[in-house]
C-alpha cells in the first residue's frame, strides 16, 4: 500500500469521505457471505490529463454484474461514472487504480440478503504495473494451475463478484508458492480458460485464438479492447475452445486485463513460448493500444474518458 492512498479521499454511498472513515461493520453480510460485485479501471496520466480508460464500460459492467446477483445498485450508470470523474478530481490524482465495489451491508446474518442494504464506494490507489515493472517487455513465467475455473451453472463467471475470487486466489497463490508470476487455470472440461485475474491469447500461425465466454472467464474489457486492435491489423481472431497442449506449441501467449494491461508470457510450466520475451504481435498491439491511452490515435472507439 502506497502511504499517499491513506491521505485519499473515498466516495462512499454519495458522499466523499477520508479513508480511515471508509468503514463497514463486521457483521455484515458482504464480511460473511462475500455478496459484492467490484470493477478494477485504470486512470492514466496522459499528455491530455487524467484519462480513465473505458469507463463507461466497466460501470455497465459492474451494475450488470450487480443484476445478476439480485442487486438494486441505488445510483444510475451516469451517476457512478460521474463520482469516478469526480474522485481523481478531489484526490488530485494525475494517475490511479479505481475500485468501485457493490456490496451487501449490515441487516441480518442470514444467508439471504434481501433486507440487507445495497452500499456503494469507490476508491482509488497508486499501482504500478500489475505483473512487475519489467513485465510488458520481458513476459513472465507462469503454470497451469491445479485448480479449474468454476463449472457453468455454479457461480455466474460473467459476473465479476468477489466471492469469485475466491479461486483465483488460489490459483495466484499456487503460483507464488512454486516461484511462478501467475497461475493459467482450466475449466471444467479441461480446456483453456484465463488467469486469475486476466483473460489470455494465443498466437499460432497469424491466428489469434482467445477462450470463449462459455469457458467460465470474464468477458473482458481490455479483452475487447485487443479483438479490435486485432481487427485494425486484420489478424483474424477465433473465439474457441483451446487445449491445453496449444499452449505449449503456441508462436506467442498473452494476458490482457485493466491491471495487466497487454503482458506476454515467456513460459509456461517452464516451456519456453516462441522467442521467450515479447512477441512482434504482443509488442504491436501494445504500441497500439498505448497511443490511444496517450492521444496519439484518434479515439474512433470513444474509450477515453477525460477527467473535467
Amino acid at each position: 500500500m502506497d502511504a499517499r492512498d491513506e491521505k485519499s479521499k473515498i466516495w462512499m454511498n454519495g458522499r466523499f469521505i477520508p479513508w480511515q472513515e471508509a468503514t463497514i461493520h463486521v457483521m455484515s453480510h458482504v464480511v460473511h457471505y462475500g455478496s459484492s460485485v467490484f470493477e478494477g479501471l485504470r486512470c492514466y496520466d496522459t499528455p491530455k490529463g487524467p484519462m480513465i480508460f473505458r469507463l463507461r464500460e466497466h460501470i455497465r459492467r459492474l451494475v450488470d454484474s450487480a443484476k445478476i446477483y439480485r442487486m438494486t445498485v441505488p445510483y444510475s450508470v451516469e451517476e457512478l461514472v460521474q463520482a469516478c470523474n469526480d474522485l481523481i478530481k478531489i484526490n488530485q490524482f494525475p494517475a490511479a487504480y479505481l475500485r468501485p465495489i457493490v456490496y451487501r451491508g449490515y441487516h441480518s446474518l442470514g444467508v439471504d440478503p434481501r433486507k440487507c442494504p445495497v452500499d456503494v464506494a469507490i476508491g482509488g490507489l497508486n499501482w504500478g504495473k500489475y505483473l512487475g515493472d519489467e513485465a510488458l517487455a520481458a513476459g513472465v513465467d507462469v503454470r497451469v494451475s491445479s485448480w479449474q475455473r468454476m463449472a457453468p451453472n455454479t457461480l455466474p463467471a460473467m459476473a465479476k463478484a468477489a466471492g469469485n475470487y475466491m479461486n483465483s486466489a488460489l490459483i495466484k497463490q499456487e503460483a507464488l508458492a512454486d516461484h511462478y508470476v501467475e497461475g493459467i487455470a482450466l475449466d471444467v472440461n479441461g480446456q483453456v480458460s484465463e488467469g486469475s485475474g486476466e483473460n489470455l491469447f494465443v498466437i499460432r500461425d497469424g491466428v489469434v485464438y482467445t477462450p470463449p465466454v462459455s469457458a467460465s472467464i470474464l468477458s473482458g474489457i481490455t479483452r475487447d479492447s485487443v479483438i479490435k486492435l486485432c481487427a485494425e491489423m486484420a489478424l483474424p481472431v477465433k473465439e474457441t475452445v483451446l487445449p491445453r497442449e496449444l499452449l505449449y506449441i503456441a508462436d506467442e501467449v498473452f494476458f490482457t486485463g485493466s491491471a495487466a494491461e497487454i503482458t506476454p508470457i515467456r513460459s509456461i510450466d517452464h516451456v519456453v513460448i516462441g522467442s521467450g520475451k515479447c512477441g512482434p504481435v504482443a509488442a504491436e498491439l501494445q504500441t497500439r493500444f498505448f497511443a490511444y491511452i496517450n492521444g496519439e490515435r484518434e479515439d474512433n472507439y470513444g474509450w477515453n474518458h477525460y477527467v473535467r
